[in-house]
């Protein structure tokens, strides 16, 4: 079973979507397979992996109007457990379109319904707002990622955005978590980016990563290649601190990777034992055959035999080999 995260925060420039890219490559580059849902209209994650949002045939519009499925949209990218529904500008108007729909919130959901299976981790980049783009991925996640820059403004929005989370737990999906909140563009050097941080771990305590992305020109330059920083500069501090964080989102989620594995039509593996591999048999250690030892070279001594009368009285020890039986002189 895999994990859907929703990468969210209504305020723009924060860093969100750098983070569902990069956090989806690394997870990737851990060699497990991860999908890339882009549900902003900026089509910046489409982009920032080396597709031209403009050239696509299908994108994600056509998955939440019904017209296409995940599977037939989805492309894979230049990594191998990398794949990505691209976004494109028509996105635009999907609000407008889905309006009318029953269960408007659900469409994602309900598309992404089989995947798990086939995906360890499904990463949604939402758009920077709390429209009906960013509830259908807040209704179809099982957590939300949270970037948040290290200044002053980016904590203003944060309570709005808890407060959208809370209302979706009560009415649209009440198992979704808060994955973590991630410190972005972070400067040590600053004593803004400090306070900041310090007022972040004081309110969330644990549920604050460990790792922190700090500003790094490569991230900057990685989307204009078409890349994502791990592909284009794989030793630079920008690639470390993504990998951290996505070997935290891993750690924190053995239970979805340790989940049995199950069948076509979603079946547990246990409840279908045609299908149940049998254990090996139980490897049967014989000891080695003892070792031959060469024979003794013995002679062996008959017993002395007694000696006849006309012989006078002496004993004969007589060797078993030279044995031989008394003539008739002896007699």
């Amino acid at each position: 079973m895999g994990k859907v995260i929703a990468v969210a925060n209504q305020k723009g420039g924060v860093g969100k979507t750098t983070t569902a890219v990069n956090l989806a490559a690394s997870l990737a580059a851990s060699e497990h397979p991860t999908l890339l849902i882009d549900t902003d209209p900026q089509a910046n994650g489409t982009s920032s992996l080396g597709i031209e949002p403009r050239t696509v045939a299908s994108s994600v519009y056509d998955v939440l109007t019904g017209s296409a499925s995940v599977d037939d949209v989805a492309l894979h990218t230049e990594m191998p457990f990398l794949d990505v529904v691209p976004s494109h500008i028509n996105l635009v108007g999907a609000e407008i379109e889905m309006i009318d729909l029953f269960e408007r919130e659900r469409v994602l959901k309900k598309a992404l319904e089989g995947l798990r299976r086939k995906y360890h981790f499904v990463v949604i980049d939402c758009p920077p707002s709390l429209g009906l783009l960013t509830l259908n991925a807040l209704t179809a996640a099982d957590s939300v990622l949270i970037p948040v820059q290290t200044e002053y403004f980016a904590l203003e929005g944060l309570g709005q955005l808890l407060n959208t989370i809370k209302i979706v737990r009560q009415h649209l999906n009440p198992d979704l978590e808060i994955e973590g909140v991630l410190l972005t563009m972070f400067d040590g050097r600053l004593r803004l980016s400090n306070q900041v941080a310090a007022e972040v771990r004081r309110y969330f305590g644990d549920r604050v990563f460990e790792a922190v992305v700090a500003r790094n020109v490569r991230i900057s330059e990685a989307p204009s290649f078409g890349k994502p920083v791990l592909l284009y500069d794989g030793i630079s501090s920008g690639a470390k601190n993504y990998l951290s964080v996505a070997a935290e989102v891993v750690r924190n989620n053995q239970r979805y990777l340790q989940a049995p594995p199950e069948t076509a039509d979603g079946t547990p593996l246990d409840d279908a034992p045609d299908l149940r591999v049998p254990p090996p048999a139980p490897r049967v250690s014989t000891p080695p055959p003892p070792t031959p030892t060469p024979a003794s070279r013995t002679r062996t001594i008959a017993p002395p035999r007694p000696t006849p009368a006309g012989d006078g009285g002496t004993d004969r020890v007589v060797l078993a080999s030279k044995a031989t039986p008394p003539s008739s002189d002896d007699a």
